[in-house]
């Protein structure tokens, strides 16, 4: 790691130091180039796999930067270590919907019963990006082993009728956003969108990233631990309140024993569950904001890249119950920055301003003051 982002690599040790972080990743791309990948803590929770293998972080890659031998213990947070990281994987999703428009297979503004037949809300395909379809429930109520179920809940979908007229307010599709936009790639594509994303995406731009991971792959995930008790119940809202009637349906999404289960991380609900590396998801952005190209590997044209990341509505979100600006898929911040945090900590964004991407994924479930302390010390630095 570059001498210059030496706060950075402080503070990320002070956060495993003082007992915030438990295990966690970050990557920082610069001018296009790695400046910053760290890796810290276990991918256990604490007192499920014993002590922290180490308390230092470590930098991902070979050379100078390879792995000590204390973090090749069972257990510790490795450069290719896979974490869910909630709602971060919501603009993954939302660009392999956008590389079909790119080419010319559908458009922003066709009705999604265009492509969808029998889908009830009369809505487009630009609404279901940008959060304002009027769809950010499943209508009917499901059990945990629903989210297997991929015919299930779409076909839901389908039948619903939306919240609010579609176009003229948003709200977070928290958990059905990955369906709605994930059903218009299989039904335009023909692949499911995990397929899409590894063989359209993933694979050219080198990402190791996944929604549905394979057995193997499944083995190198950290577990999902509590930052404390509470957590699900103050994450859930207020019983009946919008917040809770989308993060609630189907049941399990907040529950540890259904997020660290084979049925979580093998299916596809990529609203919440894409599992992903910091390096992955820095590079993903890095592509981005160079105009759609990566290591020289063009997937998507400026100018689907510069409509992906303007601003589609600037107002109040009903979930989330704040003002919020929304792109195609991205949260849109006063600095400029374009991307998106998950419940539980995790975030990715580039900052065009700075010229940077940064992601950091974590196990520890728990607020975002971790990040904000990271990003005050990288921007110190610039």
């Amino acid at each position: 790691m570059r001498a210059r982002f030496a706060a950075v690599h402080d503070c990320f040790h002070d956060l495993f130091a003082s007992g915030r972080e438990t295990g966690a990743a970050l990557a920082v791309r610069y001018d296009g180039q790695p400046v910053v990948d760290l890796v810290g803590g276990s991918t256990r929770p604490a007192g499920a796999a014993g002590p922290l293998p180490t308390d230092e972080p470590l930098r991902a890659g070979g050379g100078s930067g390879s792995l000590p031998s204390t973090a090749r213990t069972r257990g510790a947070w490795r450069p290719d270590t896979l974490v869910n990281v909630y709602s971060v994987g919501k603009p993954v999703a939302a660009l392999c919907l956008l590389l079909l428009v790119d080419r010319g297979r559908l458009d922003l503004d066709d009705a999604v019963v265009r492509h969808w037949p029998g889908f009830r809300a009369p809505a487009t395909v630009r609404q279901v990006l940008a959060h304002t379809a009027g769809l950010p429930v499943f209508p009917v109520p499901r059990p945990a082993a629903a989210l297997g179920d991929w015919a299930l809940l779409t076909g839901d979908l389908a039948a619903a009728e939306p919240e609010w007229e579609p176009g003229t307010v948003a709200g977070e599709h928290a958990l059905t956003y990955g369906h709605l936009v994930g059903e218009l790639v299989r039904r335009v594509d023909g692949r499911t969108v995990g397929r899409f994303l590894a063989e359209e995406i993933a694979g050219p731009w080198r990402l190791d990233l996944a929604f549905g991971l394979e057995q193997a792959d499944q083995r190198r995930c950290a577990d999902l631990s509590y930052g404390v008790p509470d957590w699900p119940v103050t994450t859930l809202g207020v019983p009946g309140s919008l917040r809770e009637r989308a993060l609630g349906n189907p049941a399990g999404c907040l529950d540890l024993a259904v997020l660290n289960s084979p049925l979580w991380r093998g299916a596809e609900i990529p609203a919440v569950n894409l599992h992903a590396t910091a390096t992955g998801l820095a590079r993903f952005y890095d592509g981005l904001l160079a105009g759609g190209t990566l290591d020289g590997v063009r997937l998507f044209t400026a100018d689907v890249v510069a409509e992906a990341t303007r601003v589609q509505y600037d107002g109040p979100d009903l979930l989330l119950a704040d003002h919020t600006r929304w792109t195609l898929g991205m949260q849109y911040e006063e600095d400029g920055s374009w991307g998106m945090g998950g419940i539980g900590g995790s975030c990715a964004w580039a900052d065009p301003a700075r010229g940077y991407t940064l992601a950091y994924t974590t196990s520890r479930l728990a607020g975002f003051d971790r990040v904000e302390a990271l990003v005050d010390a990288l921007h110190s630095c610039l």
